[in-house]
């Protein structure tokens, strides 16, 4: 039974070692340590197991068995039915020390390391983009994104929006919008970093998925949070989209954005603001634009305006 036992763990050692060797090209060095894949990269991976471990002997079979080429396992698994227990023992020792080298970081930690990199100004492109790409997938978890900025790392995301490469920019909007989306203490916190007024100028870009992606940060900024849209009607808000919305030349992404912004505003303010008090219902020149669009081809704007 114990002969069995070891057998077990060893075949789930050597098929997790396989999978590990694998995936260690995913592992290289960046200027502060080891530097992970990011989620786009390798959307393969099951990131609900890569917390730090696993709950089981089970766990880890079932995620070396789904992440290995059935061929080589079962080459494998005809091995392990082959060692002696020395042979046993040494392979599991082994597979102990390459779990320790491999050890996957916790998102905290992951966070950390993509916050450190931005950091280093002397990074290259290429690794700032990477790291990035990882902070986007990392921040869509409320929990993450709260930890995120715990971390310091609005700061450091913010600063990017300033970065020469439109790529860079557009990416540091879209996590500053997911971390911000449905997330009151981020939203605060970013709004008093002072980065409202930096996307919305970044809306007029002249590259449009930077723009997109801006406009997306803004509306995920002001939804639900009236000190958030109190600035960004103090700021010339509601003239920004009316600019959007009767830009016939525009692409026509923006000008969905735009729309589904206004009606978050109209929502939210007629249920937070007395009716007299809300600006744009005043605002003849924006209502025009607005109505103006039941005009549109796009089926899509057309329902959202009505």
């Amino acid at each position: 039974m114990e002969r069995s036992s070891s057998r077990r763990l060893l075949l789930v050692a050597m098929v997790a070692m396989m999978v590990m060797a694998v995936r260690a090209d995913a592992v290289n060095k960046s200027s502060e340590g080891v530097y992970w894949s990011s989620a786009k990269e390798d959307e393969s991976v099951d990131h609900d197991d890569f917390d730090g471990g696993f709950s089981s002997l089970d766990g880890m079979l079932q995620w070396a068995i789904g992440h290995s080429d059935p061929a080589k396992l079962k080459e494998t698994a005809k091995k392990v039915q082959q060692s002696s227990p020395d042979e046993l023992k040494k392979r599991q020792l082994e597979f102990k020390e390459l779990m320790e080298k491999l050890k996957v970081p916790s998102d905290a930690q992951l966070m950390q390391i993509a916050i450190d990199d931005l950091n280093n100004s002397s990074l290259a492109l290429e690794d700032r983009h990477r790291a990035l790409q990882e902070l986007l997938f990392l921040v869509e978890s409320i929990d993450n994104a709260n930890d995120f900025n715990k971390l310091g790392g609005l700061p450091v995301v913010i600063q990017e929006l300033n970065h020469p490469d439109p790529d860079i920019r557009r990416l540091a909007a879209w996590i500053i919008g997911q971390a911000s989306q449905n997330n009151p203490a981020v939203q605060e916190q970013v709004l008093k970093l002072g980065a409202l007024l930096k996307l919305m100028k970044m809306v007029k870009s002249n590259f449009i998925e930077e723009a997109i992606k801006c406009l997306y940060a803004v509306s995920a900024l002001v939804q639900n949070n009236l000190a958030g849209q109190e600035l960004f009607i103090a700021e010339a808000g509601l003239l920004l989209l009316q600019d959007i919305l009767s830009d016939t030349s525009i692409d026509i992404r923006l000008q969905k954005k735009a729309v589904f912004l206004v009606g978050d505003l109209a929502g939210f303010q007629l249920i937070t603001v007395h009716k007299d008090e809300i600006p744009f219902l005043s605002n003849r020149f924006f209502l025009k634009s607005v109505v103006d669009l039941t005009a549109s081809s796009d089926l899509e704007l057309k329902e959202k305006n009505n």
